[in-house]
C-alpha cells in the first residue's frame, strides 16, 4: 500500500516548510496539537456515535434522525474542521515517516470515503425523512466501520 517512491520529494518538500519545521523543532507544540487532535476526535465521536446508535434504534428515540442531526451538526462540523486543520500540522511535522509508514496511507484512503459517506450519503438520507430500519441500519453501521477505521489507522500511525 506504498505510494510511488517519486512522492517522496513532495513528503520531503512537506517537512521542509516553515509550519513543520516549527512544530517539529518547538517542544510542546506538537503535543499541545495532537492533545487538540484528539479532543476534536473525541467530540467528532461524539456525535457520529450519538447519531448512529439512533440510526440503529438505540437511544434518544424520542427525537427524530434529523432532529438529533440537527443539534449535533455543528459540532461535527466544528471537529471536522479542528481535526483537519491539526492533522495537516501533525503531517508536516513528521511528513517523511508519515510515507513510510502504512498506517498513515489506510487512514489517507478512508478518510475521503468516511467524509464523503458521511456528508453525501448519511447526511441525503437523513434529510430525506429517514427513519429507523434495515436501511438507516446499514448506513449507521458503514459509518461506525469507517470512522473506527481512520481513527483506529491514525492511532496506530504513532506505534508503527
Amino acid at each position: 500500500m506504498m505510494p510511488p517512491e517519486s512522492w517522496i520529494v513532495f513528503f520531503e518538500w512537506c517537512e521542509a516548510t516553515f509550519l513543520g519545521t516549527m512544530v517539529r523543532n518547538s517542544i510542546w507544540l506538537f503535543p499541545v496539537i495532537e492533545a487538540t487532535h484528539l479532543v476534536a476526535l473525541c467530540v467528532m465521536g461524539g456525535a457520529l456515535i450519538l447519531i448512529d446508535l439512533r440510526m440503529l434504534g438505540v437511544g434518544l428515540t424520542e427525537q427524530t434522525i434529523a432532529e438529533l442531526s440537527g443539534h449535533v451538526r455543528p459540532w461535527l462540523l466544528a471537529a471536522v474542521t479542528v481535526m483537519l486543520s491539526t492533522g495537516v500540522l501533525l503531517f508536516l511535522s513528521e511528513a517523511i515517516k508519515c510515507f513510510y509508514n502504512t498506517s498513515f496511507w489506510v487512514k489517507m484512503i478512508t478518510l475521503p470515503v468516511a467524509l464523503l459517506f458521511t456528508f453525501l450519503i448519511k447526511e441525503r438520507a437523513i434529510r430525506g425523512g429517514l427513519t429507523t430500519s434495515t436501511r438507516s441500519r446499514i448506513l449507521a453501521a458503514a459509518s461506525l466501520a469507517l470512522w473506527f477505521t481512520v481513527a483506529a489507522a491514525g492511532r496506530w500511525i504513532g506505534y508503527s
